[in-house]
């Protein structure tokens, strides 16, 4: 990315209260991006749209006096399952930062939503449950794991690094199959080299397998007190995954409300510098 290309943030807003955490994050985020703030609204007929525009007439400058900062608005008739990955690569957004609510109950399947709209986008999501805790994300756990599109994480680690001066802690699935053994050790080594490489501070633990990688994922990063969990989506999520809960999703929806960045795989070889678009 060249430097003096500033590319916005986009946040969906629906006037909920995570939408206002997000817009929170977003702000702390801004302090070392110093780029444009979107809040896209998504509206299903034009009256509604409208509507939507009369509200948020008033409620912009409250909000940009309360954060300290300008705010530029989006309204939009669509469907959030592509109108917000349509937008952020239109806009050549370095990411969307958007709020979501926990599985609980029929959460579980009505709030498959998050990895619905997530799923297939170019442009990464900072996925969030509650208001920040603290100041940038200084620790950040990254699960490994056999599949080769996790290397595709590593650009962003680099990225995600520099801006808070982060820790990584990674955690690697433990698994008895030896064709993927050697799959994750070639990850491991490879994200190693990288990280030594970068002088990128890290820690490496093994999960113990008693349990799903997610969940494991999930305890461990709360373990340690994480601010930040970074994970590579799967290919082709199928309609089973939304409603029974992949594991991108258990994570997602993490019972301890810690943000979740989610990169979707693309083809083509890591390459130097940072792209949130691929471009």
């Amino acid at each position: 990315m060249e430097a003096t290309e500033k590319r916005p943030i986009l946040i969906p807003w629906d006037f909920t209260e995570r939408a206002g955490f997000a817009l929170q994050h977003a702000v702390i985020l801004n302090k070392s991006l110093n780029t444009d703030i979107y809040l896209l609204h998504i509206a299903k007929k034009e009256k509604e749209a409208q509507d939507a525009k009369a509200t948020l007439d008033k409620e912009i400058p409250n909000l940009e006096k309360k954060f300290g900062t300008k705010l530029k608005v989006l309204i939009e008739v669509g469907s959030i399952f592509k109108t917000i990955s349509e937008k952020a690569l239109e806009l050549r957004a370095e990411m969307v930062i958007m709020g979501t609510h926990g599985m609980k109950g029929m959460q579980k399947v009505v709030g498959s939503w998050a990895l619905k709209v997530i799923a297939g986008s170019k442009v990464p999501f900072i996925v969030i449950q509650a208001p920040p805790k603290e100041i940038g994300f200084e620790k950040i756990v990254f699960p490994l794991d056999f599949r080769t599109e996790n290397k595709e994480k590593i650009s962003w680690i680099q990225y995600i690094g520099k801006l808070y001066h982060s820790r990584f802690f990674i955690i690697k699935q433990k698994t008895g199959d030896s064709k993927f053994q050697k799959n994750l050790q070639t990850n491991l080594h490879f994200t190693k080299k990288f990280l030594d490489n970068n002088l990128i501070p890290y820690d490496i633990a093994t999960a113990e397998g008693k349990k799903n990688f997610a969940t494991e994922v999930i305890e461990y990063a709360n373990d340690i007190k994480a601010d930040l969990i970074l994970i590579m989506t799967t290919k082709d999520i199928n309609l089973a995954d939304y409603i029974i809960g992949a594991n991108e999703q258990m994570i997602i929806s993490n019972k301890y409300e810690i943000p979740v960045m989610c990169i979707n795989p693309r083809p083509g070889k890591i390459k130097g510098g940072f792209s949130a678009t691929g471009g």
